[in-house]
This record gives C-alpha cells, structure tokens and sequence, in this order.
C-alpha cells in the first residue's frame, strides 16, 4: 500500500491555496484575492500524530472562456476522483451553495472515495452556523474551517487520519529494484515501457493494485525482478490544456515518491527545458537517484549536435546537480535501453553504500585542512572536527565545526564534492549537514 494522496479542489478563491500552505506548514501557494492566482499545481506532505500523507493543490484555474470554465472544474474532479485517496472540497460559507459547488458535490456522491466539505472563511462561532446550507449537497463529512486562523482544521486533521488506510509500520519492505520512467508528454515514457518490457529477455506480468494504487509491471531483467511504476500518461483526454499538465504532475508526483531511481527523459529536439528542472527538483528534494535519459536521439543529426556537445549543455543548467548520468537513447530503436536498467541498478547501490567512519575521517580531513573554510568575520578560525555517515534510505552525512553558520554554502558544496570524488554516489542526491558541536559530547 503506498502512502495517502491528498487533493485539494473546489472553485476559484475559496482558499485552497491557504488551506495548502496551512497543512503543510510552507507559504509555497501564492495567495491573493485575486480569482485564479494559482497556475503551477503544488504538492507536499503531511504528518500529523505520527501519520504521513501527501497533498496536492489543485489551483483555482479559471479559462479565458466562460464556456470552459465548467469543463475545467468538472476535468479537475474527475482526476482527483480518479488519482487521490480522500478529497478535500473547500467551499466559501460566506458565499454559500453555488450551482459550481453542487455540480462538484454530485461528483463525489457518485465516488467511493472518502470526501470532506470544508466550509471556509468560517472565522468564527456565529459565521460556523453557515455550515448549515452546505448539508444540502448530500455527503456526509461537512466541517466549518478556517484555513487562515486554523480553525477546526486539527479536528479535520483527527477525522481524516482516522478514516484513512496507511501503510502498516511492520510491512515486510520490498526489496526490488523500483524504477519511474517520468518525463514532460510525449517524451516517450510509454514508448520506452512497451521497448523495455516488449524484449524476449522480459518476462512481464500485470500486477493490479487497489483502485487507489496505480497498474505496474514486473520486468525480470536476467533472473532478478524489477518493478515498473505505472507513469502512464491521460487515460482519458481533456478538453483544458491545463487540466492535462495538472494530471501529468499528480502522477509524476505519486511515481517519484514511490521510486528508488527515477528514469528523467528528455527530448532530444528540445533539450533540458523548464518543466524539465521542476521534475528533476522533486526527485533531488525526495533524494531519489536520477538518470537523465535523452530520447529520440536517433532524430538528431550527430554531425551538428554530437552527444558530448549536448551533455555539455544540459550539464551547464543543471550547475551544482551536475552528478546526474546522462545517457542518450531511442525507445523506438531500443538504441541503448538495456543500459539504463544496469545503470539504475548501479545507482540503487549506490544510493545504500555506507562508508566507515574511520575511512571518511582519514580520507577528508587532512584535505580539509588543506582547504579550510574561510574565517569568521572576526577572523575567528572554523575547524570541522569530525565526518560521519547515517541515513538508511539514502546519504546523509553529518559534518561536525565550530562555527557552522559562519560556513557558506559555496563551502558546503565543496564538501560535498570531496565526497563524491573519493566515494562516488554518481546519480545519488545527499544530504551534507553541519553540527554545531563535537559528537563526543553526545555520549
């Protein structure tokens, strides 16, 4: 069972954005008055008494037509019926029932999925009894909130924790190698799926989930099991160009935090563009491995654009995450398929390789002191001490100074490139963290 997805929805400046920021405590939603404000749909997570879920907002997007404008909110419930797990539908009591609100409304009494009314903007006792003419939409869960104060959204926070399914704590973890082919559409993801799992070397067979879960596929890649995660793209098309992106994002979304190594495509006749970087920025953030996988490389003309040139390039844009594999290859062609799976394989065991404490001490420090970090501004000198390695899922390494705020970033960033010199973790995000104090005093 993967963890819970939460979605957002309802009309245009109901505060959805508020309740966002509100629950995952981060201002990363613009909020303004104006209708609309939210373009780029945002996703986090949640924990609340022990219990972690993700949530994601869907905007308040309204079309330059007033005859899409019902097609676009009708397209947002209709993928948030079919992706998330339990469903916030925020409503404005001060504004009351609207026909949007009971269009929404008829959605979600015709779905399984467990659905909340959230009655907003209900700051107080006497605005709470607007809650009142919201029990005409028919289902069950109506709650007066207020996202901006917080009212009520801890008891909201009970209830769902309390209705939700999790994850056992005591599952036996799956040990199998997980891959997400993720990418911007038509980049190819299908493509390369049906290439990788269409070989006579692959033995494939469908694993169905829940109706929450997504379809994926089991690729056995010379005798070892290797798990597939659907990134299917629209199942259904949508008539909102917005719509489309807002469904690619949840499911990239749900795939990255699902995966161990996270297969970027790229097109080939367009490069490493903007929404490019955004995916890229997720699986660093959840410190999955990356590989930057060029599609359709076949097309490009190899006397104008040799391969070093455009590595060269994406490598300039992607600055202090220049550690990413670049690997170019053709999902129609199969040019090069079969290495992207040895190279995840290699990543995954890089991502879990641990290295003695001792070993870092003796190979860094005397580097380090070497290369100091610079003085403080009263000229006070900085002495790291002490490297250690923790975290299981990935690498983390906790470096212990004096004076750590008075250490740059720039300084961090050598640090971190110490350690990939001499230990590798080549398509590995990790954490470098400076401790304030000798780890001796901890004991």
């Amino acid at each position: 069972m993967s963890t819970p997805l939460v979605v957002i929805l309802g009309r245009p400046n109901v505060g959805k954005s508020t309740l966002f920021n509100r629950l995952t405590k981060s201002n990363q939603a613009i909020v303004d008055d104006l209708s609309g404000v939210t373009r780029d749909r945002l996703y986090g997570d949640v924990e609340w008494n022990g219990k972690a879920f993700r949530v994601m907002d869907t905007g308040g997007y309204v079309p330059d037509s007033e005859d899409l404008f019902e097609t676009a909110i009708r397209e947002q419930v209709q993928i948030a019926l079919e992706e998330a797990d339990v469903i916030l539908f925020v409503t404005d009591g001060r504004a009351g029932v609207l026909p949007v609100d009971d269009d929404i409304a008829q959605m979600l009494r015709s779905s399984a999925k467990l659905s909340y009314v959230l009655v907003n903007k209900s700051d107080n006792e006497q605005q709470a009894f607007n809650k009142n003419d919201f029990y005409t939409l028919g289902l069950e869960h109506v709650i007066d909130i207020s996202a901006l104060s917080g009212r009520n959204v801890g008891d909201l926070l009970d209830d769902m924790v309390a209705n939700m399914d999790f994850p056992e704590d005591n599952f036996e973890e799956d040990e199998r190698l997980k891959l997400a082919i993720i990418g911007r559409p038509n980049v190819g993801k299908s493509s390369l799926t049906n290439a990788l799992i269409g070989v006579e070397r692959s033995i494939v067979t469908d694993i169905p989930g829940t109706t929450r879960d997504s379809l994926n596929s089991i690729l056995k890649y010379y005798g070892e099991e290797i798990v597939l995660i659907d990134t299917a793209g629209l199942r259904k098309r949508t008539k909102v160009q917005e719509n489309i992106e807002f469904y690619s994002n949840v499911r990239t979304f749900r795939s990255i935090a699902e995966c161990d190594v996270a297969i970027i495509m790229l097109d080939a006749q367009y490069g490493l563009e903007k929404q490019d970087q955004k995916i890229i920025d997720e699986a660093v953030r959840r410190r999955k491995g990356i590989i930057l996988a060029v599609n359709k490389w076949d097309l490009i003309k190899k006397e104008t654009n040799t391969a070093k040139e455009f590595e060269d390039k994406i490598r300039n844009k992607l600055g202090a995450i220049g550690y990413l594999p670049v690997i170019f290859v053709s999902a129609l062609t199969k040019q090069r398929i079969y290495k992207i799976i040895d190279l995840a394989k290699s990543i995954k065991n890089e991502r879990l390789q641990k290295i003695p404490t001792s070993v870092l001490n003796d190979t860094l420090l005397p580097l380090i002191e070497k290369t100091p970090p610079p003085a403080t501004t009263r000229g006070r000198e900085i002495k790291i001490k002490y490297i250690t390695q923790v975290g299981e899922k990935y690498p983390i390494f906790l470096i212990f100074a004096n004076d750590i705020n008075q250490i740059p970033d720039t300084y961090r960033r050598f640090l971190e490139g110490l350690i990939r010199k001499h230990f590798g973790f080549f398509g590995v995000p990790m954490t470098v963290s400076l401790k304030d104090k000798n780890p001796e005093d901890e004991y």
